[in-house]
């Protein structure tokens, strides 16, 4: 039996986790691609992107309430991983758009149903934030290595071989799981002081989950017309990949510094202080008319959002010791980011780029008033799982 401490179970969350979070790292070379080689307007492209996002949001959302009925995660990881390889595989042979929306969709639930019982099993792990800032740091080397290569050679071959790519990744997340899979920890038993604080708690939790909820929107609707309105307004291939290779750089430390910070900084203040900075760079982004300060926060703006979430996840195991609230981690990541595609396509086409800065101002906004209300000492928070 592979448990979460080993060194075979961490690798393979590891892999799943990077293998499940694909759109993560892909969605500004997806979109790109689906507007410039299959000829989608950004609305169209969005919407696609969205069909992904929402299958996985709906697999998530049925996975997540029944995780902590599981004896182990790994078959339903290792079907949901190859079937998601056999549906981008598909994707890859076919330029309708109506073919592309239904493999959009059920590629989506198959990487919902593996990702949830991979995000619930590192949940219920001795240290949950420890071990999901490791997966992290493995998603930034997976992301530095496919932002620094896929841009030229999605523009050399065109939009199939993002999809083959995808496909080959799923395979591998397939393979993982089935050789080494962990199976969850147990469950501390309920002491009676966590029931007379479970209301609390549960009120706090859902506070915590919509504010990530507002954040993964923002990230994904800013990072999914990234590279467009770099294109867009002349910078360049050359100079926005390089910005893209630099962002996976970058991507590298958060969840590290994370790992190194989850006892010196609070938790509270880490999540209240995200969604300000992720708004303040989106803002620059999508209004800076030079290369510059473009630049500078489009290297960082995906860091913040990496980097407050380890922090989340944290905060939020505490609360939840059963794992099902992290199984639906998914569920809370890709709901914001299944809207943030077609909305950032939509405000785009009607209001231009520097609309989607005003957006990120009102969903952060929202995402600090959701935060303001967790447990001030995220360390000593009441679990409804445990005290």
């Amino acid at each position: 039996m592979i448990r979460t401490d080993s060194a075979r179970g961490r690798v393979a969350l590891a892999v799943a986790h990077c293998a499940g979070l694909v759109d993560m790292v892909a969605l500004p070379v997806w979109v790109s691609a689906l507007i410039q080689h299959y000829r989608f307007d950004p609305q169209q492209a969005g919407l696609l992107v969205t069909l992904f996002l929402a299958g996985a949001v709906l697999a998530s959302l049925v996975i997540a309430p029944l995780f902590h009925r599981l004896s182990s995660g790994r078959p339903l990881a290792v079907v949901g991983f190859a079937g998601a390889a056999i549906t981008f595989g598909a994707l890859a042979r076919t330029t309708d758009f109506g073919a592309m929306a239904a493999l959009h969709g059920l590629g989506g639930i198959a990487i919902g149903t593996a990702l949830s019982v991979t995000h619930g099993t590192v949940a219920r792990s001795a240290n949950p934030h420890r071990l999901f800032a490791m997966c992290g740091i493995a998603l930034g080397l997976f992301a530095l290595t496919f932002l620094a290569t896929m841009p030229p050679v999605v523009a050399r071959a065109g939009g199939a071989i993002l999809f083959q790519v995808f496909a080959v990744v799923m395979a591998v997340g397939a393979v993982a799981s089935l050789l080494a899979f962990p199976v969850p920890d147990d469950v501390s038993p309920v002491p009676a002081a966590a029931h007379r604080t479970g209301s609390r708690s549960l009120q706090a939790l859902w506070a915590g989950i919509i504010g990530l909820c507002c954040m993964s929107l923002v990230q994904a609707m800013a990072f999914a017309f990234f590279e467009r309105v770099g294109a867009d307004r002349a910078f360049g291939v050359e100079k926005v990949t390089a910005v893209l290779a630099a962002l996976g750089f970058v991507n590298l430390f958060p969840t590290a510094l994370a790992a190194l910070l989850e006892k010196r900084w609070s938790a509270r203040r880490v999540l209240m202080g995200g969604p300000v900075a992720q708004a303040l760079l989106v803002v620059t982004i999508f209004t800076a008319s030079s290369f510059i300060p473009y630049a500078i926060a489009g290297s960082l703006f995906v860091a913040v959002m990496l980097f407050t979430h380890v922090f989340g996840f944290g905060l939020l195991a505490r609360l939840d010791a059963s794992g099902r609230a992290l199984a639906a981690t998914p569920a809370m990541m890709m709901t914001g980011s299944a809207i943030g595609p077609v909305l950032g396509g939509t405000l785009v086409k009607f209001a231009g780029y520097s609309a989607i800065g005003v957006a990120a101002m009102v969903l952060g906004g929202i995402a600090l008033l959701c935060f303001i209300q967790l447990p001030r000492i995220g360390a000593q928070a009441p679990a409804l799982g445990q005290a």
